[in-house]
């Protein structure tokens, strides 16, 4: 896990290109300025410079039928840390596989050095230039049978927001595009900064569940109970052992009909869901409280700090300690 709090004293704040291409998501071009540049230290400086630019320099037609002429061309792709490509209108030549051999040759010379980003289809992008290959990613929900027909060596995921592989990180449709940069933001400078940019943007810190949950299915009858009640109950008792049954008496539904109502509204299981929690409170802990990892396993409802390890290792990649050392500010 790269730390570029460390980084920025000596290279100041990271430096983001945005793809522009004709027919780009007017949407999609916005988000990263956007919510990166809510990002700010402690001292209110910040974090990140975003630059948005077109393969020549010139300007490009939206989506919406407007143009965007961007100040900057293709060096920003060589001046950029990290590179984001963004969504694109039905039709756009790119979500047929084809694309310019130029932007191929652009997008492969910066991922020598930067770490690459798609919002929503721009994952097309990155897949017609070979990026993807042999790859975990994800993107918009209607167009992964387009995409696997295309792209076969891909390993697409459509049920997820977002994948994180590191150095390449892909996102679902649209509104997903918030969420992963918030991740990003939350793996380069912690989750109290991610929070932070958030609230300054008005927007969720984080979404239970995968864009599974947005896939056209028919909607529940209004008359059904809704889980979100217990969901609120369960996150002010992390530290209890709560089990699928008492989760489901507080519902006051049979467990066969709470765990299918839990997966409708969130698209995973209670158990993935507490995890999640849990696994989220782990890491709130480590960055604000010197508490001791025994008693955060606690706190959190893993109950030793071996199982706490594990499920933090699992999902993170890292141990405690680590995470700490990352993400605890200095002093």
């Amino acid at each position: 896990m790269v730390n570029l709090c460390q980084d920025r004293a000596m290279t100041g704040p990271h430096r983001i290109a945005v793809l522009a291409l004709e027919g780009s998501v007017g949407f999609d071009l916005g988000v990263p300025a956007q919510v990166f540049g809510c990002a700010r230290d402690e001292n209110g400086a910040p974090l990140y410079e975003v630059r948005v630019c077109t393969p020549d320099g010139g300007p490009i037609r939206c989506a919406a039928g407007y143009r965007v002429h961007p100040e900057h061309g293709p060096e920003a792709l060589d001046w950029a840390q990290t590179v984001i490509t963004i969504g694109m209108q039905q039709g756009s030549p790119v979500k047929d596989g084809v694309l310019d051999q130029h932007v191929i040759d652009t997008l492969r010379r910066a991922a020598g050095h930067a770490r690459m980003m798609s919002i929503c289809t721009g994952a097309f992008v990155l897949a017609a230039a070979g990026l993807l290959d042999g790859r975990p990613a994800t993107t918009h929900w209607a167009y992964a049978r387009r995409f696997r027909r295309l792209f076969p060596r891909v390993l697409l995921d459509p049920d997820v927001l977002f994948v994180d592989d590191g150095d390449v990180l892909t996102s679902a449709g649209v509104g997903a595009g918030p969420d992963l940069c918030l991740h990003v933001i939350r793996r380069d400078h912690g989750s109290g900064v991610a929070n932070r940019a958030a609230r300054r943007c008005v927007i969720a810190p984080w979404r239970d569940g995968g864009q599974s949950q947005f896939i056209e299915r028919p909607l529940p009858e209004p008359a059904e109970a809704s889980t979100a009640a217990t969901r609120e109950w369960a996150l002010h008792r992390l530290g209890e052992p709560l089990t699928l049954r008492e989760l489901a008496e507080h519902a006051r539904m049979s467990v066969r009909t709470f765990t299918r109502r839990f997966r409708e509204e969130t698209g995973s299981s209670p158990g993935q869901w507490l995890v999640h929690q849990r696994v989220e409170h782990v890491r709130r802990l480590l960055e604000d409280t010197d508490l001791p990892v025994e008693k955060i396993a606690a706190r959190a409802g893993f109950g030793t700090a071996a199982s706490l390890r594990q499920h933090l290792r699992a999902r993170l990649g890292v141990a405690p300690s680590a995470y700490r050392r990352s993400f605890r500010p200095a002093g």
